[in-house]
């Protein structure tokens, strides 16, 4: 097969109405049978017929409340200084909630209003209504009246409102069949061995998750690899069996990417290549009068493009809209820069610090799939925008509840993984909480304080004059703001990581110089990138002969997974990242990492679980286990610096 290139770069709306002009002319929208479905599996479904009560509910009329029947008309004139007594059996009888009205009785007294005289007589000190404290024929629902309409999505009310209406079944639409047809030759399926070259399929299992949440009946076919003709046939028999068929990855330009040629040849393509961002590559076809939908192999793209692309889709099959999710407003914590000629659909996490919710941008790689993990909403970039402004005022769709977001403590700062087991350690004790953290490095943790938009900042900053971590850096970025308080989190151990046995011999910064070993670096701005100057410096070795000090990683982890996968030779970091992907480790000095907390939120509820774990000798038993810490400060104030 000859090589193809992008057939247009269009606009979503323009993809979209070019799409669905194309199936409202196949008839496509109209092709959902109708079943049955017993009450207790209709949670979900869609009505596809108006559903009519059977009987009224109640059926007779009944009391509702315990006390006694009686008739209204022998009640007239009772009062506290005029009780009136009535005759057990023939002016009154005992009844309790739910019992029938008795043939010539219309209302019920309650039981704490009324007193009773012997055993043949009762008192009462208040005239009541004509059907007082009845629940009348039909006062909920009258037999022959409109229960739910056509195209309603059920929910648990509903369940009991037909039940009670006398219905034991629904008429609901079928459920849409969407064949997912992952493609790929270095694909495996989870569980199967790994190795270099080779990718777990992961893509099709999140799809039919989204698949199932919409109201659809998902079909994962098994990996069909690189193979022309064999992904056609694929989408042939697919064809046959589904409402929908999606491919995923092979939807770009290159050698072995099939999707948009297997389109053309079973049908018509309509769009390849549409302006969002991520999930640019997307292919919409018509074949056999059928949405057949090329999505991308990247996992984040895959995801956003299914709920841009197909989730409407179902919906409008179904007759239902999908709901709006909840959108809230908040301020860009960092510029962040998009390309002019893409929608972009970029991943925050959003936490309310003092008075302003503040949307931090997430890692925007595609194939980043813990970005959708962490991200609590997204926020639309506009084609055409150059971006978004630090500090400026953005629309956030949810991904997650409000009151989730509400309750974040927000962490930026230097990465370390004592956060991420605090993090974890504090949802599981305070479910309503949760601990955002964005790694900045500690100087961008600082300057974050700032500007307001975190409750605490990691640092672990080395004053190359006083030999001092974290006060110097803080009095001077801080200079002006309010008291800050400084905690200890822990006393951590960095040094080298190299590979398991050190083939190379790697021993101290010196052997960084040697033509043989390429070495991996952390940003500009973070503590350990600070402290390897400051280290470089002391030895008088110029970071010019470094090969590899130009490439930098985020955080520890990232440091070390270049290493372990051979990308590079050695990088400075933390031993628990090292021990964590069973690396080596020379350790070369001790530092400490602080928390920087402004003292309203040192003082505020929001954080004082999170401060009451640290102090806790569980969390840090746990934090020990993971290899190069001390915890003997941890938990203690070190300073209260006053800008």
């Amino acid at each position: 097969m000859g090589r193809r290139v992008y057939l247009e770069d269009i606009p979503l709306d323009e993809a979209l109405r070019r799409f669905y002009g194309a199936l409202e002319k196949e008839g496509w929208f109209h092709t959902l049978s109708e079943e049955p479905a017993p009450l207790d599996q209709a949670l979900g479904r869609v009505t596809a017929q108006p559903v009519w009560a059977r009987i009224s509910s109640p059926h007779y009329h009944s009391a509702a409340m315990d006390g006694v029947v009686v008739r209204a008309a022998d009640t007239h004139g009772a009062s506290k200084t005029s009780p009136i007594l009535l005759r057990l059996g023939e002016q009154a009888r005992w009844v309790d909630t739910g019992d029938p009205v008795p043939q010539g009785f219309n209302a019920v007294i309650m039981a704490e209003d009324v007193q009773a005289v012997g055993d043949d007589q009762i008192q009462i000190m208040a005239a009541v209504a004509d059907w007082h404290h009845v629940r009348l024929l039909g006062e909920d629902i009258v037999a022959t009246e409109l229960v739910l309409p056509e195209n309603h999505r059920i929910g648990p009310p509903d369940l009991g409102a037909m039940a009670a209406a006398g219905l034991t079944e629904v008429v609901v639409r079928r459920k849409p069949t969407v064949t997912l047809v992952p493609t790929g030759t270095e694909l495996v399926r989870p569980g199967e061995p790994l190795e270099a070259g080779r990718i777990i399929e992961f893509n099709s299992l999140m799809m039919a998750a989204q698949v199932q949440e919409w109201g659809g009946s998902p079909i994962r076919h098994t990996i069909v690899p690189d193979d022309f003709l064999r992904i056609k046939e694929a989408v042939r028999e697919a064809l046959k069996v589904s409402d929908v068929v999606v491919m995923n990855a092979g939807s770009s330009a290159g050698s072995e990417d099939y999707t948009a040629q297997v389109v053309s040849e079973l049908g018509e393509l309509l769009v390849h290549g549409i302006a969002i961002r991520p999930g640019h590559p997307v292919v919409l076809g018509v074949a056999q009068g059928k949405p057949l939908i090329g999505v991308p192999g990247y996992p984040v793209s895959c995801v956003l493009t299914m709920d841009i692309i197909v989730k409407p889709l179902l919906g409008r099959l179904l007759g239902v809209s999908p709901p709006a999710r909840p959108t809230l407003q908040a301020v860009m914590s960092r510029k962040v820069l998009s390309p002019m000629g893409e929608e972009e659909f970029l991943r925050v996490k959003v936490g309310r610090v003092g008075d302003r919710l503040i949307a931090t941008p997430l890692t925007r790689g595609a194939g980043v799939i813990m970005s959708l993990v962490r991200a609590d909403g997204l926020v639309r970039i506009p084609r055409f925008s150059e971006g978004v402004e630090s500090g400026s005022t953005v629309e956030v769709e949810l991904l997650r509840p409000r009151e989730e977001v509400e309750n974040t403590i927000v962490a930026i700062g230097s990465h370390d993984m004592t956060l991420d087991l605090l993090g974890s350690l504090l949802h599981k004790e305070h479910p309503a909480l949760s601990l955002s953290s964005s790694n900045v490095g500690s100087l961008g943790g600082l300057q974050a304080l700032r500007r307001g938009e975190a409750h605490l900042a990691g640092s672990h900053l080395l004053d190359e004059r006083t030999g001092e971590y974290n006060i110097p850096y803080i009095r001077e970025t801080l200079r002006g703001r309010e008291v800050v308080v400084v905690v200890n989190l822990v006393y951590r151990d960095q040094g080298l990581m190299v590979p398991r046995g050190n083939p190379k011999g790697i021993r101290s910064l010196e052997d960084l110089t040697r033509e043989d070993v390429s070495f991996v670096n952390r940003q500009r701005g973070s503590g350990t990138r600070m402290l390897l100057d400051y280290e470089l410096g002391r030895a008088g070795i110029n970071p010019n002969g470094i090969r590899g000090y130009e490439r930098d990683e985020y955080t520890h982890t990232g440091v070390a997974a270049a290493v372990s996968s051979g990308t590079a030779d050695v990088g400075l970091g933390i031993m628990a990242a090292a021990r964590a992907l069973e690396l080596d480790f020379v350790p070369l000095l001790k530092e400490r990492y602080d928390l920087v907390i402004p003292r309203a939120y040192y003082e505020a509820p929001l954080l004082q679980p999170l401060l009451e774990i640290i102090r806790q000798p569980g969390f840090q038993a746990q934090v020990v286990k993971m290899g190069g810490y001390d915890t003997s400060q941890t938990g203690q104030v070190i300073a209260e610096l006053s800008g």
